[in-house]
């Protein structure tokens, strides 16, 4: 399997620096970064890790969950994940990841709510990156099934 490079580029201190960080390995894009914006409500246009984070484990999940369907004999239709990650005071000091809230809509055939629910459930724990978040405080999961 392949492997994939990010590259940031940091100017300045912790509170104060910024940088930019570069998306190597596909070449898509290079996106600021800074701990201000990490640390508003409002992002300004400037991504943070855990922005980088949610974009990963909403991907992967939705990857992970329409597999689990198609083993379990269905056909995904329309399947929207959303990722919400949440950067909070660790209580042993510094921060760490306290939440990766998983939502996922959508509707499959071939299947009932209990069989997309019961997907969705296998994919949150076989989804690679939710193995990589198992030191995360929680990962949550609301699953709608929209027949």
């Amino acid at each position: 399997m392949p492997s994939r490079t990010a590259r940031t580029a940091w100017n300045g201190t912790f509170k104060e620096g910024s940088g930019q960080v570069e998306l190597s390995s596909s070449g898509v894009g290079t996106y600021d970064v800074s701990f201000p914006a990490r640390a508003a409500d409002d992002a300004n246009g400037v991504t943070s890790p855990e922005e980088l984070l949610a974009a990963s484990h909403s991907s992967c999940f939705a990857m992970a969950f329409t597999n689990e369907l198609g083993s379990a004999g269905a056909t995904p239709e329309q399947i929207e994940v959303t990722a919400e990650v949440t950067l909070g005071p660790d209580p042993s000091g510094g921060l760490y990841i306290s939440r990766s809230a998983l939502t996922v809509r959508g509707f499959a055939s071939g299947t009932d709510e209990a069989g997309f629910r019961a997907a969705a459930e296998a994919a949150k724990v076989g989804c690679p990156i939710s193995k990589a978040l198992s030191g995360v405080g929680e990962i949550t999961l609301d699953v709608t099934f929209e027949a």
